[in-house]
């Protein structure tokens, strides 16, 4: 069976019963699953001290499990950056380690590619995916292909007006808060001719603008070769938008920067998502509005 390590690198679990519920979920569906001793530490906002987390992320790196899956996101590893022992997780990764998540597990992502060149997997979390009273099909199913090595594409359909586009380039990106927080650290990849993809929560258009301006005014986006767009969920709109929207936020990027910038890819802070690599090398197909992802 293929193990599977859940453990807990940034916000706290708040009742243990989500938790059991999605390694219950993971073991119907095959994995040998672990919950890492330190799953269900509290302290304030944090899934236990610096110290018990980062002590996690380096005990669950030297048992190398086939899969290590963050239970949740929230806010954490941004604290542990300077501190982690990146060789230590680059021999997990070496040995056959992946890294599963999204949302804060950004941080880790992005730091790894930066230090180590290894690649991880965009993909569910336990607590916020396998954990919730519904669970979809499409996630689980997405995950489960992936992690057997069997899924190699993944498709979506985005706006018309990108028609016969390729690409080639390494996929990466994330959480786009957090990606831009590191913008300028010594955990930010030097991605060129790369396939960035981003996504947010509880971020209005208009602040999801300014971090790609950001993005772009540092010279990212012209370096790839395409920035896909995930969901932007969960906002609420202003009395002040009068018309502006996410539609006004993508057209202002799109006049700004020669690169292609697509929508519509199923990834971020909602129910259905697909399972990506994260700093692997990728091809972009487009044909009229169906988009593919291979690898």
């Amino acid at each position: 069976m293929t193990s599977l390590t859940l453990f807990t690198p940034a916000g706290v679990l708040l009742k243990a019963a989500p938790l059991r519920l999605a390694a219950k979920r993971l073991a119907a569906m095959g994995f040998a699953v672990t919950i890492d001793e330190a799953a269900l530490a509290k302290q304030q906002r944090f899934a236990g001290s610096d110290e018990q987390r980062l002590e996690a992320l380096h005990r669950v790196a030297a048992d190398a499990p086939s899969i290590a899956m963050a239970t949740r996101g929230g806010y954490g590893l941004s604290r542990l950056l300077d501190r982690i022992d990146w060789k230590k997780l680059k021999r997990s990764v070496d040995r056959g380690t992946r890294w599963v998540g999204y949302s804060d597990m950004t941080a880790l992502q992005m730091g790894l590619l930066a230090h180590a060149g290894a690649p991880t997997w965009c993909g569910p979390l336990a607590v916020d995916d396998f954990g919730r009273e519904v669970l979809d099909d499409v996630t689980p199913e997405c995950f489960a292909e992936a992690m057997n090595g069997e899924l190699e594409a993944i498709g979506f359909r985005t706006e018309a007006g990108f028609d016969g586009l390729q690409a080639k380039g390494v996929l990466w990106g994330g959480n786009l808060t957090v990606l831009t927080s590191l913008l300028g650290t010594p955990h930010w990849p030097q991605v060129k001719g790369g396939i960035l993809f981003v996504e947010d929560v509880n971020e209005h258009p208009y602040r999801v603008e300014r971090m790609l301006l950001q993005l772009h005014q540092a010279g990212v986006l012209a370096r790839q070769k395409a920035v896909v767009l995930g969901a932007v969920s969960d906002w609420k709109p202003s009395p002040m938008d009068r018309g502006y929207n996410l539609k006004s936020m993508v057209e202002h990027i799109r006049s700004v920067t020669k690169t292609p910038v697509l929508t519509g890819l199923p990834f971020g802070h909602v129910c259905t998502k697909v399972t990506m690599p994260f700093g692997r090398a990728v091809t972009l197909l487009v044909d009229q509005r169906d988009a593919l992802i291979g690898w």
